[in-house]
């Protein structure tokens, strides 16, 4: 899929060195394509890295994707400078009239504390109500995806006794649904958190499926019926030393952290994690895009006067 970005998005150098296939706002204006419109609220703190892990996994059908960023009126970043943020996003303002074929709804460091006390959780709000008539497809990731479990169906967090943080094995439940198609019976996929959402709460939605889960890691993959919800529990788009740059941060500030399951040779952090989870990925994805977005939007999107 070429990913039409801006020529000087940070991560624009990054995906060339991985050839991934991009195209700029100019190549793309030549093309007679109406590209996909999805639109990414980024809550990470580190934008850049979720930027490029983001736009690498979204790189992998014949789709034209257009990428509009989106943060928060309501919370001033601390780890990413403003010049980036005003040369790149938008705000809930700048955009509520229009409509997107698909929306991604990050993960953010706030897991701990109740959504109620997230200094922005009324202005997510909002957008995730906004998105219910104005998206297609949301496709909710980690603590996006139980901020959505709770916003639209009341659906409670629980705390961890100790930070889930590896590579977990999973396996699919439901092989005729679309989102899991060319899914391997079992997979590995990353998760980093300290809390989670417990399948007997999912099931008690008879609107909702799970589609994947692990004994470890608990519910990875839910969605709403209608295709419309997408929950991903899990971080699917980390790249190969995300966890590993999560885990010597927690030691540097004391956490006494433990050592990622599943993800160094021998347990051993000195040496270099095995990527064992990017096909499943990219295949969530592409199957995301291609059946849930591509398939269902209107050719035409409209705007709001």
């Amino acid at each position: 899929m070429p990913i039409k970005i801006q020529k000087d998005l940070p991560a624009k150098a990054i995906l060339e060195s991985e050839n991934i296939f991009m195209m700029d706002e100019d190549r793309a204006l030549s093309q007679d394509i109406r590209p996909l419109e999805i639109l990414i609220l980024n809550l990470m703190p580190i934008k850049e890295d979720t930027e490029t892990q983001l736009l690498r996994a979204l790189s992998n059908t014949p789709l034209q994707v257009d990428c509009t960023f989106l943060t928060m009126s309501t919370h001033v970043s601390k780890n990413t400078s403003r010049s980036h943020l005003n040369k790149f996003y938008v705000h809930f303002d700048d955009i509520r009239k229009k409509r997107y074929d698909g929306m991604i709804i990050t993960g953010a460091p706030v897991e701990n504390l109740e959504y109620e006390e997230v200094n922005y959780w009324d202005e997510l709000k909002m957008i995730m109500e906004w998105s219910k008539t104005h998206v297609t497809s949301t496709m909710h990731i980690c603590w996006g995806a139980q901020a959505g479990l709770y916003y639209h169906y009341g659906i409670p967090k629980y705390p961890r006794e100790t930070k889930l943080s590896g590579i977990y094995e999973h396996r699919v439940l439901n092989r005729k649904v679309p989102l899991v198609r060319s899914f391997n019976d079992t997979f590995m996929a990353p998760h980093s958190r300290f809390t989670e959402v417990r399948r007997a709460d999912i099931l008690k939605h008879p609107e909702l499926v799970i589609l994947a889960e692990s004994t470890e890691a608990g519910v990875f993959l839910a969605m709403s019926r209608d295709g419309k919800q997408i929950f991903v529990q899990g971080h699917p788009e980390y790249d190969r030393m995300t966890l590993n740059t999560e885990y010597h941060r927690d030691l540097g500030k004391g956490m006494n952290p433990s050592v990622p399951c599943n993800y160094y040779p021998d347990d051993n952090p000195s040496e270099m994690p095995v990527l064992s989870w990017r096909n499943t990925g990219n295949t969530l994805y592409s199957n995301w895009l291609n059946f849930y977005v591509y398939q269902i939007t209107p050719y035409l999107l409209e705007v709001e006067e």
